[in-house]
């Protein structure tokens, strides 16, 4: 479950207390590292997991008016499903009965970590004092009303739920409670987790409310989330709507601002080895933000921040979610994670596709690396509470409504089926199919009925009940009889009891979703079975828990002949069957409990962080500590790689070039007498003297330190020149046969010293294989036998010298100006990193910030010299000290690097000497 390389096979899941002793091995290992953990974990969620009602009194209820109360949007509570209450004068709180495969998993954690869940409140209900007790709606619905659709011909339509009362209870939102309200609210939150866990202290399981404005709640939840996100991710683009949607997106500065504030949260009650796991498509910008909220609460000191991310929904193709606006902001956000994980492993495998295709983005064995940051992308299925549904299916009320429904249907084989009535769980769809099934199988006519139950979708669609109406009617108008109803559809939620006792009578389960996560239906509906008939399960293979359930008869729910022959198959199938394919369905759902779903997900998390595999913080570009010692330095050494650093990268190389804003920079830097300023490329010189060659007092070295040019002089120095380079040839040869194969999509650009192959505009999956084959035969057939290295770079392969190379030059620079009291140098990808070791080697870190460093002549120096010259060269005495150094990598913040500060983008880069070229500045400098 923990890999996303090869396609897994199905195998035995290791158990709970299997998977419970790998994680505290994997703890106790990081803690022997030194890796700090608090032992507690953080779960950033949409919805606290409760109910919250705010008594008020009656005449402040009248007084208030309908200006700030609204309806509710949300199912009403129905409190004898509460297990936990906690009330007060003024609060009554009840657990949740939403998402309890989430909230089961995570509060199993609780027996060996402490929990807290950052969540909304949710609207809270608001209640008159007088009749507190007494206005708490049900919702609940009734087999009587089952029974009596029997007796009328033709029915089974949707039946329309009854109006509110008058007197219902209306809804807040808790970002309009004020401070006194939100810190009482807090207090009785704590009050119920104490009575949630039986402990004195709510340290095990503490609950910190996010409180949104009405306006941001609305726009996140029922703008970007369930008009844009949930379609996107079930395969529902957004082709009916007509509307314009205004720029800038007011639901998408919506999802922003929530993903923010519930960053800020979390980070008012991190601790330091906190391990911190997000959950579902609510909250996909939350990893980065928490990383960067993190990131300035520590005041830019690099901290361990281990984070997870769980999609609780399916992820669609590349090519589905690249219709997506705010795409790519959507992917760096969930890259922000340590690790990010599916229910399956092809939602995994469509993760990776997507960021490769649409940002560009690398594969690794394991995950993704986003311009160096490595996120591991794995995959773990989410099951149901066990103790809870045999709980539940035990009650001793289930056994009166299963023999009421033998009675009701007595001679009648029974399918079942309960979804929300929305168009990705196939309603509709599953309807067509049993009217083909009565249509081609006429001998199952009068013997077979469909129960259909139905609950509110998250968004209302009229057409959708209207026309799943109409097709019942259909189907009971052409199949039924006086005295006989084929399809009974309810459009109510069920009690447990009648829910559990439907489930075990049914000598079929129909489930056709068209795209879902999890599904707990049938999940429940096999432990129901285990009871009775062991009943089949027919279910759709777009299902994300059908891999775990290959024993189920699994359906294209489109293909409805398909189907129909799969009822048929259900409802005929022999007794012996029955019963091996239930014990395969039963060891699925044993193996994937909630449970070892959560222990598994810290087990992911856990074998992501720590040593090379965490995302340390290289903390921000101190600027007000850079241009004080830009100011007090008597000699400054500037030094900048030039394609994604000073301009950003771009698809044809010739393309990137810089703005005048960045020229005038670099020019104004290059005329002041105590500045020395390079430019440390991998172009050619003939680029570099196009772009840059009139600045006569700016450094330029070319081919990653093959040519050097001093400021001041007009040629390059080749630096090779006493090299073998007639493997160049070889090397063009090998790119040569790759360029054909990507049909021209890539490109060989030879430079003097070096040669590299571009293949950004090949496919992405396809150029990436390209690339591997290449540098597999590159190291293994030429590199043994020639002084060349291969550099894997930004959707390119270079080969150059082993003996050249930009670190080199760095110590070159360095040798030549040991009067240099400051150091500016910044890159942003592989071949920088040799710039950063070398000024890492010199200065390592946790030195003695005061001790002189003493500089042998570099290689760089000597190479083009005699021996006898060579021996004539002093050693030099720098006068720079490490406080001094600013190595600088422009990337996010989590990327690996030797750097010591880091800049997000080129745009920053400009900034930052904009920033010291400052009047005030220029003019302590040309004192």
């Amino acid at each position: 479950m923990d890999s996303m390389h090869p396609d897994p096979t199905p195998g035995i899941p290791p158990s709970l207390p299997d998977l419970k002793a790998q994680v505290a091995r994997l703890e106790a290992s990081h803690k022997e590292k030194g890796l700090p953990l608090s032992g507690r974990i953080i779960h950033v969620m949409h919805h606290l997991p409760v109910e919250i009602v705010r008594v008020v009194p009656a005449d402040a209820l009248e007084a208030a008016g309908s200006g700030v109360l609204s309806p509710p949007m949300t199912p009403e509570f129905k409190p004898e499903d509460a297990e936990t209450t906690v009330e007060s004068a003024k609060w009554r709180i009840h657990a949740r009965t939403a998402h309890p495969a989430l909230v089961s998993g995570i509060k199993s954690l609780s027996d060996t970590h402490d929990q807290v869940l950052v969540a909304w409140t949710g609207e809270v209900l608001i209640q008159p004092d007088s009749t507190a007790s007494s206005q708490a709606p049900s919702n609940k619905g009734t087999f009587p009303s089952i029974a009596s659709s029997l007796a009328a011909p033709f029915s089974g339509a949707t039946e329309a739920p009854p109006p509110p009362p008058q007197d219902a209870p209306l809804m807040v939102f808790g970002g309009e409670f004020n401070d006194t309200d939100r810190k009482e609210l807090k207090s009785e939150l704590d009050r119920f987790s104490q009575a949630e866990s039986g402990k004195d202290k709510s340290e095990k399981l503490q609950y910190i409310p996010v409180f949104l404005p009405p306006d941001v709640s609305k726009g996140h939840y029922e703008g970007f989330c369930k008009k844009t996100l949930w379609p996107l991710f079930h395969y529902l683009l957004w082709l009916d709507s007509t509307a314009t949607v205004p720029s800038p997106d007011p639901s998408w500065l919506a999802y922003e601002k929530t993903n923010q504030t519930f960053a800020h949260a979390v980070a008012e009650v991190y601790r330091p080895g906190d391990l911190i796991i997000c959950h579902d498509y609510h909250l996909l910008l939350a990893p980065k933000m928490i990383r960067e909220a993190l990131g300035q609460h520590f005041h830019g000191q690099p901290t361990e921040i281990m984070i997870g991310m769980f999609m609780h929904t399916p992820w669609p193709s590349s090519e589905i979610f690249r219709c997506l606006p705010k795409r790519k902001e959507i992917l760096d956000g969930m890259l922000g994670a340590n690790l990010v994980s599916f229910q399956t492993y092809s939602y995994s495998r469509h993760f990776v596709s997507t960021c490769i295709r649409v940002c560009g983005y690398e594969s690794t064995p394991g995950g993704v690396d986003a311009n160096g940051q490595v996120t591991a992308v794995g995959y773990c299925p989410i099951g149901i509470d066990i103790k809870r549904v045999i709980h539940d299916r035990d009650q001793a009320g289930v056994i009166p409504k299963m023999q009421a429904l033998r009675a009701l249907y007595k001679d009648k084989k029974i399918i079942v089926g309960r979804e929300k009535l929305d168009v990705a769980k196939g309603v509709y769809n599953k309807l067509q199919a049993f009217e083909k099934f009565l249509q081609v199988y006429p001998e199952w006519r009068n013997k077979v009925v469909l129960i259909q139950v139905t609950t509110p979708a998250l968004s209302e669609s009229p057409k959708l009940e209207r026309m799943t109406a109409e097709l019942v009617s259909q189907i009971n108008g052409t199949y039924g009889s006086l005295d006989f109803t084929p399809v009974h559809h309810y459009h109510q939620a069920l009690e447990k009891d009648e829910y559990f006792g439907l489930l075990s009578v049914a000598d079929l389960a129909l489930i056709t979703s068209l795209r879902d996560g999890m599904n707990t239906t049938s999940m429940e509906f096999i432990l129901c079975q285990d009871k009775t008939a062991k009943s089949p399960l027919v279910l759709s293979e777009f299902m994300g828990t059908a891999p775990s359930f290959a024993s189920a008869l699994q359906i294209n729910p489109h293909d409805l002949l398909g189907v129909a022959h799969a009822i048929n198959k259900g409802l005929s199938m022999g007794e012996q069957e029955k019963v091996e394919r239930h014990a395969n369905l039963l060891e699925g759902v044993l193996g994937h409990t909630s449970h070892t779903w959560a222990a598994t997900i810290l087990k992911q998390l856990l074998e992501n962080v720590g040593g090379e595999h965490t995302a340390h913080q290289t903390p921000a570009l101190d600027l007000s500590k850079f241009v004080d010692g830009y100011k007090k330095a008597k000699k400054r050494l500037l030094l900048f790689d030039y394609d994604g650093t000073l301009t950003p990268i771009v698809k044809v190389p010739a393309h990137a070039v810089p703005t005048e804003q960045t020229r005038d920079a670099i020019a104004t830097l290059a005329e002041d007498p105590k500045n020395v300023v390079y430019l440390i490329s991998g172009r050619d010189g003939d680029f570099l003297e196009e772009h840059w060659g009139h600045l006569k007092r700016l450094g330029m070295s070319a081919e990653h330190g093959s040519f050097v040019k001093r400021p001041g002089e007009d040629e390059f120095i080749n630096m090779t020149e006493s090299l073998d380079m007639s493997w160049m040839s070889e090397v063009e040869e090998i790119f040569k046969y790759y360029t054909e194969a990507s049909l021209l999509a890539s490109t060989i650009e030879v430079k003097k010293a070096s040669i590299t192959w571009h293949y950004r505009n090949s496919d992405p999956d396809f150029g990436d294989f390209q690339c591997k084959q290449c540098l597999d035969l590159l190291e293994s057939s030429l590199a043994p036998r020639r002084p060349i290295e291969v550099l894997v770079g930004k959707k390119n392969l270079e080969v150059r010298p082993l003996a050249v190379n930009k670190g080199e030059i760095v110590r070159r620079l360095m040798y030549e100006n040991p009067d240099a009291d400051l150091i500016f140098c910044a890159g942003d990808d592989k071949t920088d990193e040799d710039m950063f070791r070398a000024l890492r080697t010199i200065f390592p870190p946790g030195g003695i910030v005061d001790n002189k460093v003493v500089m042998k002549p570099p290689v760089a120096v000597t190479s083009t010299l005699e021996p006898e010259d060579v021996a004539e060269l002093p050693d030099v005495e720098l006068s720079i000290r490490p406080n001094d150094v600013f190595a600088t990598a422009v990337g996010p913040p989590a990327k690996k690097t030797l750097a010591n500060w880091h800049v997000t983008c080129p745009e920053e880069v400009v900034e930052a000497l904009e920033t010291i070229l400052d009047e005030n500045v220029i003019g302590i400098s040309s004192v």
